[in-house]
């Protein structure tokens, strides 16, 4: 039984396989197209997810689709009409460029299946929560859990919650469009100056550089949970929905807050307490639900789907306040990860197989091979060599004090970096932070790095109390060690940590290994190989083209190692002649 997942509507577009009862490859298409958190429909996703999995297009069986065109037209059409004219407009622009995106959908179908065709795979359309909150739970490690979706909007519902026991799953609570976590969290992304939908991991970092009691009282006036969990903002601090010109805040709340930032203009003190106060509100809400949950389904588990999932502030507290003992987030818990949740209900709920799906393995991208990658190296006319120890040689490079890119194995799936496609370097350096964000990512200052920690020893560094292999959890770092690794202790001490297992990547559990024997301590600083505004690298050319063009001192690229020398110029000059080779991009 073979199945391909798709999400294809919103952003983050993407593709899954499962097949041999297991998620056999998903791929981002960013990735891809080299676009961040592009919109395009999945074509080189697909292709690849394919190849990966040893398919081709007329082995598939079902195509699984993370939205349902049909539900909620009605009342999208009704609450447009409703709008004064520039935003009804808008809104009706909105629905056409999503029936746009069917049509594009049913003409690759078509052209792959005519109707003549002996064999179709049949077609599947999912509701975005359950892609989002059932889909997760469905590759879970649980059987039973409290489920809880949460983002900015899918066909109508921007939350869903509810439970899953004795293979039942029970919908408890919903909100409606326009009422939205995810929109009230935009809207101070907005007024900080980020990009809404993409950015609010930057105002989630900046937010512990603020003072959330400045405007507490004011923003937690704007957005209210009731005794069902159900959300609703405030219309008059919003632009509901948002205008014609994409804004998200109204002028009573640039009233209450000031002005809000351009995107080159320098980071004022009210857009730090703004962004403070909004986590903070975002945090006392969620926990609200989560409490709800909590006592409602008696669970000890919690599965955390949708794009406020990314917020790994609100994913710490929520372990911390106790109600769970332990969170399950998909590694793309926002909509990234539909296409595999997509997939996981067409599976189980619609085709009823026996096995139990577990994605507890990010790793299930695209892989180069160690001969592709020498052809790569040599085609490019880029100096290498072989390393016989590569994990050994990178940990003498780390304790030295040199920046690494790291490209091994398959790629990872989700917005994180997590020993596949990394940037590393030594955490114990204090000035370690500001020299990548300045030299490698050149972003903003603030933006604090990540740690890789081996799992059997966490709890040395961390105030962790399960692994959390995603890297989507901030916990607080242990008081003795905070002098220790100076380059992951954000200005609140805390730190969004990775836990390695050995047997879920070896490879860089080992690299951590040797670190810690030159070093001392089995942590080192992790941030995603891409540089700001770009997708994490995908290919041998992605790879070598941001060691060539950033601060990375040095490259281990399977079991090669790139070194910076007076080639550099001509090296830059190689690839880029092989930009539009099809085999390596």
């Amino acid at each position: 039984m073979n199945i391909l997942g798709l999400n294809h509507i919103f952003h983050d577009t993407s593709a899954c396989v499962i097949s041999d009862h297991m998620v056999k490859c998903a791929i981002e298409e960013e990735r891809l197209l080299r676009q961040k958190h592009t919109p395009v429909f999945p074509y080189r996703a697909i292709a690849r997810c394919l190849a990966q999995s040893g398919l081709t297009h007329d082995d598939l069986d079902h195509i699984a689709v993370s939205i349902n065109p049909n539900v909620a037209m009605p009342e999208k059409i009704q609450y447009a009409a409703s709008l004064r004219p520039a935003v009804r407009d808008f809104m009706f622009t909105e629905i056409e460029e999503q029936n746009e995106k069917h049509l594009t959908f049913w003409k690759w179908y078509n052209a792959l299946w005519p109707e003549d065709k002996q064999k179709r795979p049949r077609v599947h359309f999912v509701d975005h929560h359950h892609s989002h909150a059932v889909g997760s739970f469905l590759v879970s490690p649980w059987e039973e859990a409290a489920l809880l979706a949460v983002d900015g909007g899918g066909e109508w519902r921007t939350l869903w919650m509810g439970q899953a026991k004795g293979g039942a799953v029970e919908q408890f609570s919903e909100t409606l469009f326009p009422h939205s976590l995810g929109t009230f969290y935009s809207a101070v992304t907005e007024f900080c100056g980020f990009k809404t939908e993409y950015d609010e991991g930057k105002t989630m970092g900046l937010a512990p550089t603020g003072d959330p009691k400045r405007f507490f009282e004011v923003v937690d006036g704007m957005v209210d949970v009731d005794d069902e969990g159900a959300v609703r903002l405030d219309p008059s601090w919003f632009e509901l929905p948002v205008s014609i010109n994409g804004r998200y805040c109204s002028a009573k709340m640039i009233s209450a807050l000031g002005t809000p930032r351009s995107p080159r203009e320098p980071i004022a003190d009210h857009h730090r307490d703004a962004a403070a106060a909004f986590q903070a509100v975002l945090e006392k809400k969620i926990l609200k639900i989560t409490a709800m949950l909590s006592k409602k389904t008696g669970m000890r588990h919690l599965v955390h789907s949708g794009g406020v999932a990314l917020n790994s502030v609100v994913n710490g507290r929520i372990l911390q306040e106790g109600h769970f003992d332990d969170i399950y987030i998909m590694p793309g818990a926002g909509d990234s990860g539909t296409s595999i949740g997509a997939a996981a209900c067409v599976y189980k709920q619609v085709l009823k197989q026996p096995a139990k799906l577990h994605h507890a393995d990010p790793f299930i991208g695209d892989a180069y091979s160690h001969q592709e990658i020498e052809a790569f190296l040599k085609q490019a006319k880029i100096r290498y060599r072989r390393s016989t120890d590569v994990c050994a040689e990178a940990a003498g490079a780390l304790h030295k004090g040199d920046i690494i890119g790291w490209f091994q194995g398959k790629m990872e799936f989700g917005p994180r970096a997590l020993g596949g496609r990394s940037i590393l370097a030594d955490p114990t350096k204090a000035g370690m932070k500001d020299k990548i964000n300045a030299e490698v990512k050149h972003r903003e200052a603030f933006r604090p790095f990540a740690p890789s920690v081996l799992e059997e020893r966490a709890t040395e560094y961390f105030e962790s109390t399960v692994p959390v292999p995603f890297m989507l959890t901030v916990f607080p770092v242990v008081e003795a060690a905070r002098a220790t690794i100076p380059a992951v202790v954000h200005v609140d001490n805390t730190a969004r940590l990775q836990t390695v297992a050995k047997d879920s990547n070896p490879k860089y559990h080992r690299l951590i290994e040797e670190f810690s024997k030159l070093s001392g301590h089995p942590v080192i600083l992790n941030t995603s190989f891409n540089v700001m505004d770009e997708p994490i690298v995908a290919s041998p050319y992605d790879a070598v083209r941001c060691f060539y063009s950033t601060g990375i001192d040095t490259l281990f690229i399977g079991d090669f190692v790139l070194e910076k020398a007076p080639m550099k110029e001509r090296a830059t000059s190689n690839i880029r002649e092989l930009a539009g080779s099809e085999h390596f991009v």
